[in-house]
């Protein structure tokens, strides 16, 4: 099997732990991820299979869409509520300076990000340093926040829910921090649910009691994107058996013998047969689709 297969992560794993899952299901060992999401987070998991792993970097759409529920009134060293409390603070928030402070994060802002998490720093993840109790310097990042919507606001609780379309990058945590900062109060992330990533949407997710259903009773397979309809971004190009045999050997093609008018950029390359053999990159300088991802090596 290859291709895409978008899950519903469900809270508590991480994303290598619902990777180590789809692994044990389907058998397979050829299994990735596109997103990482917390152990806390849920939602919009999508899972490459097989030969469909060598693609990630080339789904077109790296942008994200989250529910967030945010506690204000204290802050903890994670950021969220599954860490130590560090502040507490009795200021009650009103609608409209709740409303005030976020539209302040609407547009590019700049992020630090946290230590709690993935990020690298002199080959070590910054999470491993923070478990050892450790903090180092980090660079601020830029990222750019789309949409901010407040859906509701218990005042009583102090606490609401925030629907967040975001580039690549984000943590949501850090939003959350920030937006607590901004009111003086503090304030952690309490919930958040990934409703779009890298294309999919949370509707078109599998939770994983559907996944190993589907694959007890045989009929997984055809639930399974295939490789080539995620990347539909990148136009189609087809090619003669010899040039096909020459492409997937990691060949290039004279971009004056494919039919068709060319600019620089990406192409999904298929066989006489409708099969997808990887993605190609005219060059116009040297005038030919160099095999810039190829499915079968």
């Amino acid at each position: 099997m290859t291709g895409i297969l978008p899950i519903d992560k469900p809270a508590g794993i991480t994303s290598f732990g619902a990777v180590a899952r789809m692994r044990k299901i389907l058998n397979m060992k050829k299994i990735g991820h596109a997103g990482t999401l917390d152990p806390m987070a849920t939602g919009v998991l999508p899972i490459l299979i097989g030969s469909a792993t060598r693609f990630l970097d080339y789904l077109p759409c790296k942008d994200k869409r989250y529910t967030a529920i945010i506690q204000l009134g204290f802050t903890t060293d994670t950021l969220d509520t599954t860490g130590e409390i560090l502040t507490r603070c009795a200021q009650t928030v009103t609608r409209p300076e709740l409303d005030e402070a976020v539209n302040c994060f609407l547009g590019k802002i700049r992020q630090l990000p946290p230590m709690y998490s993935a990020v690298q720093k002199d080959g070590v993840r910054l999470y491993e340093l923070a478990r050892k109790g450790e903090t180092v310097e980090r660079e601020e990042r830029e990222v750019e926040i789309y949409a901010l919507h407040i859906d509701s606001f218990d005042e009583s609780a102090q606490e609401f829910c925030l629907d967040v379309a975001c580039s690549a990058g984000t943590y949501i945590r850090t939003l959350a921090d920030d937006i607590g900062k901004k009111l003086g109060c503090g304030a952690c992330l309490a919930g958040l649910r990934r409703t779009e990533g890298s294309g999919f949407k949370l509707a078109a997710c599998y939770s994983m009691e559907e996944v190993a259903e589907y694959a007890a009773q045989g009929h997984l397979e055809k639930r399974i994107i295939p490789i080539e309809d995620a990347l539909s971004f990148y136009p189609a190009v087809y090619v003669s058996q010899k040039q096909a045999v020459r492409f997937s050997n990691g060949g290039e093609l004279a971009l004056d013998r494919l039919k068709g008018n060319y600019t620089a950029g990406l192409y999904r390359i298929f066989d006489p047969e409708d099969c997808f053999l990887g993605l190609g990159e005219a060059d116009m300088q040297a005038g030919v689709m160099k095999a810039k991802k190829v499915l079968s090596n």
